[in-house]
């Protein structure tokens, strides 16, 4: 299975979006999936604020976990990153993103009325996921 598909399945199993990405990657540098998992809990939808997508946070966990002893690369490589997400997918803000604030009742009665968990986020998940390979391939 690929990358982009393990990412999305996480995500439809329950886990949170910055997880799903995190997970996909962690193993590969030494951290377990479990602890990713930990780690990434508190940044799906938009750390809970409908703030920086949590599909981009986790995948700026996972630029940080190969790259992070080099403070300018891991600069470099997210200025990358959310220039490469905003560009596909119009910004990297959840609100902005989903059109909804989920961080209020009424913005996740939105969400859930217009299936945006299920149809949207995913492929958030994927587009972040596809960035972050392009990224450690270059």
């Amino acid at each position: 299975m690929n990358r982009i598909d393990e990412a999305c399945n996480l995500f439809e199993d329950g886990y949170v979006c910055s997880q799903a990405v995190f997970g996909v990657f962690c193993e590969e540098f030494g951290l377990s999936k479990n602890d990713a998992f930990k780690i990434a809990a508190c940044f799906g939808s938009g750390m809970r604020q409908a703030e920086v997508c949590g599909a981009c946070t986790g995948a700026l966990m996972a630029i940080g976990l190969k790259y992070g002893e080099d403070k300018k690369t891991c600069d470099r490589l997210s200025n990358r990153f959310f220039e490469e997400f905003r560009k596909e997918n119009g910004s990297f803000i959840c609100r902005d993103l989903l059109e909804c604030d989920i961080s209020t009742h009424e913005g996740v009665k939105y969400a859930l009325d217009n299936n945006l968990f299920r149809e949207f986020c995913p492929k958030m998940v994927a587009s972040a996921v596809k960035i972050t390979e392009k990224i450690f391939d270059d």
